[in-house]
């Protein structure tokens, strides 16, 4: 009733048959060439990605080198020691708190209330520090330890935006937006809109003091630049920051703790912005109510970091650009006054030489060196 069933033996391989070595050399070549070809794109993206870095490293030099040119043209004056000097120590604060802004859009992040950092911290050291007479609160504080209240205010502001943003998970723009107003508001509450004037020496030596012609803020803030990029190159947390800004699903699931290093990098942008906010009173011997968010700070900062190929879209950029970015904007500033350009024409100008050296950095080093 039932037939039995017979196997299939049509594709059975045939025991007297010859091996057939071909095919398995075959399978072999196609696995190896695979395997090339697997390394050779990675190396392939790893050159392009070492040729884009180093395009973005020298994307300004053509600038800089046109501002050289135009600086010894409109003044005798520009090379001489003494306002090369000069320039160093004009744009040491805005680079020390450029550097805090690209760790923070390293991570994919942005933080506009550093330039409220930049006035409020000084301020309420300096308030601590002198007396009733000064418009101070009357502790009389010791300078040192009032340089420590002024890195803590830093730390807590860059704490508070971090958890907010991190924890909170709330729009970074408008949480620091709001932080850049209410700090601002009590830098000048404070001191009912006083300028303070009489800082002691300890308080004001970075901003002030010199070594011959090089100041002491322009030497700190170089040390700053090379010891950050360093970090940024050699250090595990410092590649962790690339890796949190490049994707942060991938760094987490590489085991990377995103959210400490993102807080944890709010907090040291906001202390390098109270230290900058540091060498500045320093410098102009004063904290007036004006400092930072009255000067607009925060323009100069993303402008400097940007043209100096640091992405907003995080995951790219470096120290080296960055510092290009601010000896840029401090070349341009010193021309202008050398020249006896009008206040009222300053600004615009400032604005188009931005725009063309970022349009000159990206023709030079591609689209990736201006995003």
């Amino acid at each position: 009733m039932f037939s039995q069933s017979t196997p299939d033996t049509s594709q059975a391989p045939d025991p007297e048959a010859p091996a057939v070595p071909e095919q398995r050399d075959g399978r072999d070549g196609a696995e190896k060439a695979q395997a090339q070809g697997g390394r050779a794109p990675a190396f392939a993206q790893r050159l392009r990605d070492l040729n884009v870095g180093a395009l973005r490293e020298v994307a300004l030099l053509p600038v800089l080198g046109l501002l050289l040119v135009v600086g010894a043209l409109v003044s005798p004056v520009f090379f001489t020691v003494s306002n090369i000097a000069g320039i160093g120590q004009q744009v040491s604060a805005l680079g020390v708190v450029v550097v805090g802004e690209s760790l923070i859009l390293l991570i994919g992040g942005m933080d506009l209330s550093l330039e409220s950092t930049y006035g409020l911290a000084p301020m309420v050291a300096a308030w601590l520090i002198l007396p009733v007479t000064a418009f101070g609160n009357g502790w009389k504080l010791d300078p040192y330890l009032g340089i420590v209240v002024l890195l803590a205010v830093g730390a807590l502001v860059g704490l508070v935006n971090g958890l907010l943003i991190v924890k909170g998970r709330l729009n970074g723009f408008i949480v620091t937006l709001g932080m850049t107003i209410v700090l601002a508001g009590l830098q000048n509450g404070i001191v009912k809109a006083q300028t303070l004037f009489g800082l002691p020496t300890a308080f004001s030596y970075l901003g002030a003091a010199s070594f011959g012609k090089v100041s002491v803020s322009l030497v700190v803030a170089a040390v700053i630049f090379v010891l950050v990029g360093l970090f940024l190159r050699y250090h595990r947390t410092g590649r962790a920051i690339y890796a949190v800004g490049g994707n942060p699903a991938a760094a987490r699931a590489a085991g990377i703790k995103v959210d400490r290093v993102r807080i944890g990098v709010y907090v040291a942008g906001s202390v390098l912005a109270a230290l900058g906010g540091l060498m500045e009173a320093g410098r102009v011997s004063a904290v007036t109510g004006q400092q930072g968010y009255g000067e607009g700070l925060i323009f100069s900062v993303f402008a400097a970091a940007v043209i100096g190929g640091v992405s907003l879209k995080g995951g790219r950029g470096n120290m080296v650009g960055a510092a290009t970015g601010v000896i840029l904007l401090g070349l341009v500033q010193n021309i202008l006054d050398l020249a006896n350009v009008s206040n009222y024409w300053i600004e615009a100008i400032d604005g188009g030489v931005i725009l063309f050296a970022l349009f000159l950095a990206r023709v030079i080093g591609g689209e990736a060196t201006a995003e």
